[in-house]
């Protein structure tokens, strides 16, 4: 029998001596969203599709609610979260995955089978100035109207008593109150290929769009943050810029760090410092975002080389990453474990401020058994005291 209240305490007490900077062992972690639930036919028996979640509010809400109680009852076991519906019910949002910002400035969004949607460039070599010429879109407007629109319903469904499994609808948020970043929204407004080719070829272009993406990525966040009654600057700033590893460390700094200076000063009051989330292997420039924007988490992908990384950023650093998560989904507990404490074995030497996890982001279908593995090998190998 898994013993909640005991799981609880731990997880307690592993967060509480982490954030004391004096950890009992590493901290581990499992990045879920609901494409774990909408592409595996043992949870989303309804058999809803990812265009019927992102086009019906009421097949949205429903997901949500039976994904995230996965999450809290079941899901949860397996690294440091704590198990349990909260009492004032399950916390869902409007959620338009990955897409979210180039869905906003008007690219067509694509459904693939077994797949999560994705959006499809709208700026080619003869159009390349079209947002230019329309000017930056009514934060409201286009598929966040959609957004508001579904956040009011599920709203309206909490007042009205909603409930999964004889549980609440618990506090509703939104995805898109973030940005992926201005070079990744570039390359996905104009193709990888060709904004690459801009910066070379066309300079003055690539500089103009990722000018014109910074400022309506402002100009959304700070009209949704007052929609939602917030203040219009945080303590710190958190964003991702995943497309950025393309370019090298001389690049950054010319092409692209002015334009995430700018939404950090325009965000934020840099009071705290401030955290990225990178897929794929950008730690080249993982220095420059320490010195330059005061960045001291790190959130990595695959691949990565941690004995590496943790030298060079220093024990000050937070750093979230681990094993590579095809092969918890195809793997065997045995090399889930030899992975993990390889992990654990690369990056004790040099800082208490990591955190194990999946890199990056589990899969539909990873057996239970390869998260188990993945903790209890935390939890055995990745003791400080």
């Amino acid at each position: 029998m898994f013993d909640v209240k005991a799981h609880n305490q731990e997880i307690k007490e592993v967060w509480d001596s982490y954030n004391a900077n004096d950890p009992l062992r590493m901290p581990v972690l499992l990045g879920f969203n609901t494409r774990y639930y909408m592409l595996d036919t043992q949870y989303n028996t309804a058999g809803i599709t990812f265009q019927e979640y992102m086009e019906q509010p009421e097949k949205m809400l429903y997901s949500q609610m039976a994904f995230k109680h996965l999450f809290c009852t079941e899901l949860s076991k397996y690294y440091d979260a704590e198990v349990g519906v909260p009492e004032q019910g399950i916390e869902i949002g409007v959620d338009f995955q990955n897409f979210f910002e180039a869905g906003w400035f008007g690219c067509p969004i694509r459904y693939v089978k077994n797949n999560v949607p994705s959006s499809h460039q709208i700026l080619n070599d003869d159009n390349k100035s079209m947002l230019f010429e329309q000017g930056i879109p009514d934060p409201f407007s286009g598929l966040m109207a959609r957004g508001r629109d579904f956040y009011e319903y599920f709203l309206e469904q909490k007042a009205a008593g909603y409930s999964f499994q004889g549980h609440p609808i618990g506090n509703v948020g939104v995805s898109f109150m973030y940005t992926d970043g201005p070079f990744t929204t570039a390359c996905n407004l104009r193709g990888a290929a060709e904004f690459c080719t801009d910066i070379y070829d066309d300079p003055e272009y690539a500089l103009q769009l990722l000018d014109y993406i910074t400022e309506a990525t402002i100009a959304r966040l700070k009209a949704w943050r007052k929609y939602f009654s917030l203040p219009e600057k945080y303590a710190s700033f958190g964003f991702a810029d995943d497309s950025a590893q393309m370019i090298s460390v001389k690049m950054y700094k010319k092409l692209l760090l002015p334009f995430h200076k700018r939404l950090a000063a325009a965000l934020s009051t840099g009071e705290q410092t401030n955290a990225i989330h990178m897929c794929g292997d950008a730690t080249h420039l993982f220095p420059t975002l320490r010195d330059e924007m005061n960045i001291y988490e790190f959130d990595t992908g695959y691949p990565v080389n941690f004995a590496d990384l943790t030298a060079k950023l220093g024990p000050k650093v937070r750093i979230s990453g681990g094993v590579h998560v095809d092969i918890l989904l195809q793997g065997t507990p045995e090399t889930v474990t030899a992975e993990t404490k390889r992990i654990i074995d690369e990056v004790t030497p040099n800082t208490k401020k990591f955190i194990m996890r999946d890199a990056n982001n589990v899969a539909p279908q990873t057996p239970l058994a390869n998260m188990q593995a993945m903790y209890d090998a935390v939890k055995q190998y990745g003791r400080y005291r």
